[in-house]
């Protein structure tokens, strides 16, 4: 996308349509994902869903990834004993799907498996199957974590809020 592109996306796209895609009930079915899918791993996992960016934060040239960032560290996904946050990012506004796992996590799963969710995720949302993606991508990303991060015998607190995050 263009910067001007981007800009307009972030002023007139869809943006106004988070409630409509992410209702209470949607949010609820998450978080019951998350809490479910966390007891067979050591990762943390939250999951957050922004309309759009700031005409001034276009403007700054922060893109999705950056804004991903930025959200990890607000919602403190790197606080846990671990370090085994990780942030599932949605910016509706230029149809962005970003994947943030902190330091515990990186260098054990590929860059290219975290693409792959982010695809599957692609899919259901272009179809407008917003349900099925955000499970697809939760259930995708427990999976990861169980094969590279299990639980084990350990102890394994809820170190992080489990339910979506509406920005």
């Amino acid at each position: 996308m263009t910067p001007m592109q981007r800009l307009f996306a972030n002023v007139f796209g869809g943006w106004f349509q988070l409630r409509q895609r992410f209702p209470a009930g949607l949010l609820d079915e998450l978080a019951d994902a998350v809490t479910a899918g966390e007891r067979d791993h050591l990762g943390e996992v939250r999951f957050a869903v922004e309309s759009r960016l700031t005409v001034r934060a276009v403007l700054a040239g922060v893109d999705a990834r950056t804004r991903a960032q930025e959200v990890f560290a607000q919602l403190r996904v790197w606080d846990t004993e671990d370090n085994s946050g990780v942030l599932i990012y949605l910016l509706l506004s230029e149809q962005r799907i970003e994947i943030v796992a902190d330091r515990g996590i990186v260098h054990r799963v590929d860059q290219a498996k975290w693409d792959a969710v982010c695809a599957l995720m692609r899919d259901h949302f272009a179809a407008g199957r917003w349900r099925d993606g955000g499970l697809a991508g939760l259930a995708a990303i427990h999976g990861l974590l169980r094969e590279h991060f299990p639980a084990g015998d350990r102890d394994n607190p809820d170190e992080l809020p489990d339910r979506p995050v509406l920005l």
